[in-house]
């Protein structure tokens, strides 16, 4: 083997070496699997790292696409950078939360139907500039996945209460729900006409609970009086949970 021959396999090789050290530099953290109440929305969380180093927003493309489906296909995309090759049920139902240059894919999708399962992936790809000219810097996180588990009914509220309340005494219920969009936060009703806390707060995993906390002066006539919280969601679908107010 000639010298030529020697330096052209040692240059593949160390092609190779370095296109799996880069590959490797490409990372995302996205949720595997998330919740998603039909006919209401989700936020799926997702953050990402890549070879081109700190970038501005201009510089970077974002696509989500079905896994194993080529990305540059109009039918496979459900969210792209370039909104005519996003696919036509998703068009107006998917936009990304937070800014790509500060590496923040998080994606939002409104208007749930029952077969948006997925799985669904990021990609991104370093274009040059205004001109959206691609370069070699793109990869597909077809490893980090996000699917969808279609709920069709809205969880229920959960009330937390003293077992009894005492007449001109403060008296605290809080009443509290599950869900996965904090972009449309779930709205919590008494039917009690006073002052209420409310808070929002994440759980983990793009899980959220939205808590209402009642606070009031029970009389003797609330005694054995019925109060309900309800839960209203995105998309007009509610659920309630009650109890019996016993007052000494």
């Amino acid at each position: 083997m000639d010298k030529e021959a020697k330096f052209m396999i040692t240059c593949l090789i160390f092609a190779v070496i370095c296109s799996a050290v880069s590959s490797d530099e490409w990372k995302a953290t996205v949720v595997k699997s998330i919740d998603a109440l039909v006919g209401s929305c989700v936020v799926v969380p997702c953050s990402f790292s890549h070879t081109g180093g700190n970038l501005p927003s201009s510089r970077l493309r974002a696509m989500w696409h079905y896994k194993g489906k080529t990305p540059d296909t109009k039918g496979n995309n459900i969210f792209h950078s370039d909104a005519t090759l996003i696919k036509d049920n998703f068009k107006g139902r998917t936009k990304m939360l937070g800014e790509l240059g500060e590496n923040n894919c998080t994606l939002e999708i409104t208007q749930i139907r029952n077969h948006d399962n997925g799985p669904f992936c990021f990609r991104v790809e370093v274009v040059k500039g205004e001109g959206n000219e691609p370069t070699k810097d793109m990869f597909s996180f077809d490893k980090d996945c996000v699917e969808l588990n279609m709920i069709t009914d809205p969880a229920e509220p959960t009330l937390t209460q003293p077992m009894a309340a005492t007449q001109g005494e403060p008296y605290t219920a809080i009443c509290s729900v599950m869900h996965t969009c904090p972009t449309h936060v779930p709205t919590l009703t008494w039917n009690w006409k006073t002052e209420r806390i409310v808070y929002h707060r994440l759980i983990h995993s793009g899980n959220w609970e939205t808590l209402s906390i009642l606070t009031f002066i029970p009389e003797e006539k609330d005694d054995n009086r019925e109060l309900t919280c309800t839960a209203g969601f995105n998309g007009g679908q509610t659920s309630s949970s009650k109890f019996t107010l016993n007052v000494k």
